[in-house]
């Protein structure tokens, strides 16, 4: 079940068997691959649906001046492949155009085996930002805005990827890279943070989370003026900040997978109604989709940190 590698690295670092612990407990074991009283969010109604990656309910609450109507609902997952398994795996998505800043559905594609009629990979070459590492949010809009007016009778899922890090224009330097530990192999700051060897006051990393939201939403916005029909704005899973995980009781930063605590499953349902509903067709994939090496792949994992 566990690699030599992960055995070591969890020897070596204690934290990292916490919370392998309390995930074995959400997960009942792994018989669970995702939080299963979460929303199922392509049997909601809508016809297009916004996520922005990693945003949790209360943030969303404060910060967001979006039109609407505001709920929160339960996330299937606590971490984005997480999400995509318990919403996507399996699933004839023939109605619905998937446009990702995101690589993990590219990522665990063999496993997740979902078929859309077209995914748009903003995050390959041509879309992603090398200065931050990311994909920013104008690039993300250009190609939702491109997708709906070539498939206007197909739901549009749009995957933002802020307010998730690293914490485009911030003055912080944590977000910014990651640390090769030979025993333990690259470590996101979340886990240096939860873990002691990294000090930054809450405040700070707060702020510029926040601001990473005040950065997206005006382009969520533009979107929710684009689009006509039934429009969500939601999240695919939120966010620690040295808050307390269970049931083995410890503090944790960011949004390790499996745990399935208030604040990283609570997330923003916003709806949002505006001209006449789409005609919803299903027909087959366009194609089968851009490809890229490995190595590119990797690249983009290692800069949002899932590797």
């Amino acid at each position: 079940m566990y690699s030599a590698f992960e055995i070591r690295r969890a020897l070596a670092n204690p934290v990292r068997i916490s919370l392998e612990c309390n995930r074995l407990f959400y997960r009942r074991g792994y018989r669970r691959a995702y939080n299963t009283s979460g929303v199922d969010v392509f049997a909601e109604d809508w016809d297009s649906l916004i996520l922005l990656d990693a945003c949790r309910y209360d943030l969303f609450e404060r910060h967001s001046r979006l039109p609407g109507d505001l709920e929160a609902r339960e996330s299937r997952g606590s971490g984005t492949a997480e999400f995509l398994r318990g919403n996507v795996a399996g699933r004839d998505l023939l109605d619905t155009v998937y446009v990702t800043a995101n690589p993990q559905l590219y990522r665990y594609r063999e496993e997740l085996d979902a078929t859309f009629h077209d995914v748009i990979h903003v995050w390959m070459e041509d879309g992603w930002d090398e200065e931050y590492g990311t994909v920013l949010p104008e690039t993300t809009t250009r190609y939702a805005l491109e997708a709906a007016e070539r498939y206007p009778n197909k739901r549009l899922f749009v995957h933002y990827l802020q307010p998730h890090y690293p914490f485009v224009g911030s003055e912080t330097t944590f977000d910014k890279g990651h640390v090769q530990d030979p025993e333990q192999g690259q470590d996101v700051f979340w886990l240096r943070l939860t873990d002691g060897r990294l000090d930054v006051p809450r405040e700070t990393v707060w702020d510029a989370y926040a601001d990473n939201l005040e950065l997206v939403l005006p382009y969520a916005e533009s979107l929710m003026d684009a689009f006509e029909g039934r429009t969500v704005v939601t999240s695919d899973h939120g966010n620690l900040f040295d808050e307390r995980a269970f049931p083995i009781p410890m503090r944790v930063w960011g949004h390790p997978k499996g745990i399935h605590v208030e604040n990283l499953i609570k997330v923003p349902w916003l709806v949002h109604e505006t001209g006449r509903r789409k005609e919803i067709v299903a027909e087959d994939p366009v194609s089968e989709g851009r490809t890229v090496g490995e190595d590119v792949m990797e690249d983009r994992l290692e800069a949002l940190g899932y590797v």
